[in-house]
């Protein structure tokens, strides 16, 4: 099938017009519950899973997941994997009664070249706060941040902050922090760094990762 990829990137822009980032996310005080999403889809593979999980905050507690091997109705195409993703956590959030604070996906937020990755999609699609946690640079260009845990440095993209750099452990690989919708960028990073607790990547992250590994494996 032949995909209008222009009709595509108009619908990725309308999207982005939509993204408010002005800060939505509760107080750490007054935040109860964090949920993660993520989508493993091998690249020429026909069938996807994906998982979304709901943490209790400050605790850590599983409160509910849900799962789902699907379909994949489009192809994979860098920097339109929203199409390909978000069907499928759409399909978990239909199985699902809690709403979640925030929403934190093992992707991009605006940090993509029409700010408009899966975590913003969502974001604007569920009136979610959404942030994306990425373990690699999708674009833009930044200075390595120092070593230490909490170190920082702005992800730029033709000039324009995109995203923010978080070192999350000594000396461990950094990663990718970009809001989504309805947060900020210091909010959105501050988040990241509190829950990534004794690991590279946050708790929830990991939680659901796990969820989508047992789900492909079929355990």
């Amino acid at each position: 099938m032949v995909y209008d990829l222009a009709a595509l990137r108009s619908q990725q822009e309308a999207i982005a017009q939509r993204v408010d980032l002005r800060n939505a996310l509760p107080p750490l005080n007054r935040l109860r519950t964090v949920a993660a999403a993520d989508v493993s889809c091998n690249r020429f593979s026909k069938t996807g899973y994906a998982a979304v999980v709901v943490l209790s905050f400050p605790e850590g507690e599983l409160l509910e997941s849900a799962s789902v091997k699907q379909e994949l109705e489009f192809p994979y195409i860098p920097g339109y994997l929203a199409f390909r993703e978000w069907p499928l956590v759409e399909s978990c959030f239909q199985n699902m009664t809690l709403t979640p604070d925030v929403l934190i996906c093992d992707g991009q937020g605006i940090c993509h070249p029409r700010r408009a990755g899966l975590a913003s999609y969502i974001g604007v699609m569920t009136g979610l706060v959404t942030i994306g946690c990425a373990k690699s640079r999708l674009v833009g260009e930044y200075v390595e941040p120092d070593e230490k845990r909490g170190s920082v440095s702005d992800l730029l993209l033709d000039g324009e902050k995109v995203g923010e750099v978080l070192r999350t452990r000594d000396g461990v690989k950094p990663l990718f922090i970009s809001p989504g919708h309805r947060v900020d960028f210091h909010h959105a990073t501050q988040l990241i760094l509190t829950l990534a607790v004794r690991y590279r990547q946050p708790e929830p992250i990991r939680a659901v990762h796990q969820l989508v590994n047992r789900l492909r494996k079929g355990m």
